[in-house]
C-alpha cells in the first residue's frame, strides 16, 4: 500500500500543477479521474511581438488570472493579438487585462499562427511586454500532436506505441517537475515537438488511443523517460548530462540502430564559426589552433574537448560544446575531429543526447517482431509498464 501511496502522491501533484492556473478545468476531477482528465499545459509560442488567432465555432473569453467572463460568441473570428502596456489588444478591441483565457467547445476549432489546436488557450502578456501562448489539453490530445513529430507515422505499430508510452511518460514527469511554473512542457526539441491537432494522424492517433492511460515508473516513481533518435551502439548514462542516477537510465549496448540513417554522420565547420558560438556561450575563444578530446565515457561518447586557441585553452564538457555549435551539426557527442586549414571535420555516430530508448532501434526491433513492451523493457531496464487510472484507483482501497 506505501509503494502505490508513494505513486500516488507524484500523479497528484502533477494533476494540481495542471489544474492550477484555472480554477474550473477540471472541476469535476477526483482520484478516480481516468488518463484523459490529466492535463498537460504546453508553451506553443514565447516571447512573441504579436500572434495570429482564428476561432471558428463557438467561443468564450475569460480574463486571467481569475476567469471572468469577457464575452461569449459565435461568429467567425479572425484577428491579430498584440501585447500592450496596459494588457492585451485582440483585433481592435483592447483588454486591459493579464492575459485571456479562449474555451471552445467540441466542435471549434482554434488556430494560432495558422496551426490547429485542441483544449483552451492562454494568451498572456509577459513583463517584457511580449506574448506567451500556453494550450491547455488532456494529455492524450496532446500525445496525438507530438507522436507525427518524433517519430514517422509510417513506422510499425509497436514503435509507434512504444514511443506513446515513453512521451505520455516524459509529459507527466515534466508536470511534476513544473509545479510552480507557467507552463509544464514547451513545444520544441526541448520537451517534445507538439503542432497540436495540424499534426495528428490516424495511425499514430491509433498508437496513442491503443496505450491510453500507460506510463512507466522505477521504484514507485515516475520515470524520466528519455528517448533519442539514435544511439549509435550504445545508449548514454543519463547521470553524465543530468541529476537522474537510476538503473533504467545508466546506458547498454544498442544492436538495433546499424541501419539508422543518422547511425553515421559528418560536419566539416569553419573554426572561425565555432570560435562564434563558443564565444556567444561565454566561452573566452581567439583564433583556435587545435581542438582535441580530452577523454571518453564507457559509451564512447566524448566526455570533455579541449579547445586551444591563442589566448589559452578552454576545457569544456563535451554535451556543452555539442549545443553551443549546435546539436544539428554536431549529431551526437560520440565523434572523432581533426583540423583542416581553416575548418574542423567532425565524424561522428547517432544523432540525440543517447539516453532513454533509441527511436531508431525500436524501429528495427518492432521490425524483427518485437512487441512494444519488449522494446520498453529492454531501452529502460527494470521499469514497469503500468496504467495511470488502475493506480490512482487502487490507492483509495
Amino acid at each position: 500500500m506505501m509503494r502505490k501511496l508513494t505513486l500516488l502522491i507524484y500523479l497528484s501533484i502533477a494533476f494540481i500543477s495542471a489544474c492550477a492556473s484555472a480554477l474550473d478545468d477540471f472541476a469535476s476531477a477526483s482520484s478516480t479521474a481516468n488518463a484523459t482528465s490529466y492535463a498537460v499545459r504546453v508553451a506553443v509560442i514565447r516571447n512573441a511581438s504579436e500572434v495570429s488567432l482564428k476561432i471558428k465555432g463557438h467561443y468564450t473569453i475569460y480574463a486571467l488570472p481569475l476567469l471572468e467572463q469577457l464575452g461569449e460568441r459565435t461568429e467567425f473570428l479572425k484577428v491579430d493579438v498584440k501585447p500592450t502596456n496596459s494588457g492585451i489588444l485582440i483585433g481592435l478591441e483592447p483588454f486591459n487585462v493579464y492575459g485571456v483565457r479562449i474555451k471552445t467547445n467540441g466542435e471549434a476549432n482554434t488556430y494560432i499562427n495558422d496551426r490547429r489546436f485542441r483544449g483552451d488557450i492562454d494568451i498572456i502578456r509577459t513583463e517584457e511586454t511580449k506574448l506567451l501562448v500556453i494550450n491547455h489539453i488532456g494529455i492524450e490530445d496532446y500525445l496525438s500532436g507530438v507522436l507525427y513529430h518524433e517519430v514517422s507515422h509510417l513506422w510499425p505499430t509497436e514503435a509507434l506505441k512504444a514511443q506513446a508510452i515513453a512521451s505520455r511518460t516524459f509529459a507527466v514527469y515534466k508536470t511534476i517537475e513544473s509545479i510552480g511554473k507557467d507552463y509544464d512542457l514547451t513545444n520544441d526539441v526541448y520537451s517534445q515537438v507538439y503542432g497540436g491537432r495540424t499534426s495528428e494522424r490516424r495511425r499514430t492517433n491509433r498508437a496513442v488511443k491503443e496505450t491510453a492511460g500507460k506510463i512507466l515508473i522505477y521504484r514507485n516513481k515516475v520515470l524520466p523517460a528519455y528517448f533519442h533518435a539514435t544511439c549509435g551502439g550504445h545508449t548514454e548514462d543519463a547521470s553524465l548530462l543530468w541529476d537522474v542516477d537510476i538503473p533504467p537510465l545508466k546506458g547498454k549496448p544498442c544492436n538495433y540502430c546499424g541501419q539508422s540513417p543518422h547511425f553515421k554522420w559528418t560536419a566539416n565547420i569553419p573554426l572561425a564559426d565555432i570560435e562564434k558560438r563558443l564565444n556567444d556561450n561565454s566561452y573566452k575563444i581567439k583564433d583556435i589552433q587545435d581542438i582535441k578530446i580530452s577523454s571518453r565515457d564507457i559509451s564512447g561518447r566524448v566526455d570533455s574537448v579541449n579547445v586551444i586557441s591563442s589566448i589559452g585553452t578552454e576545457n569544456i564538457p563535451a554535451n556543452k560544446f555539442r549545443l553551443a555549435i549546435g546539436p544539428n551539426l554536431l549529431r551526437s557527442a560520440n565523434f572523432e575531429v581533426v583540423i583542416r586549414g581553416r575548418a574542423a571535420l567532425f565524424n561522428g555516430r547517432g544523432w540525440g543526447h543517447g539516453v532513454g530508448m533509441c527511436q531508431w532501434g525500436a524501429y528495427y526491433m518492432s521490425r524483427k517482431g518485437f512487441s512494444c513492451d519488449e522494446i520498453l523493457r529492454f531501452y529502460y531496464p527494470g521499469a514497469t509498464i503500468v496504467d495511470m487510472k488502475y493506480l490512482m484507483l487502487e490507492s483509495n482501497e
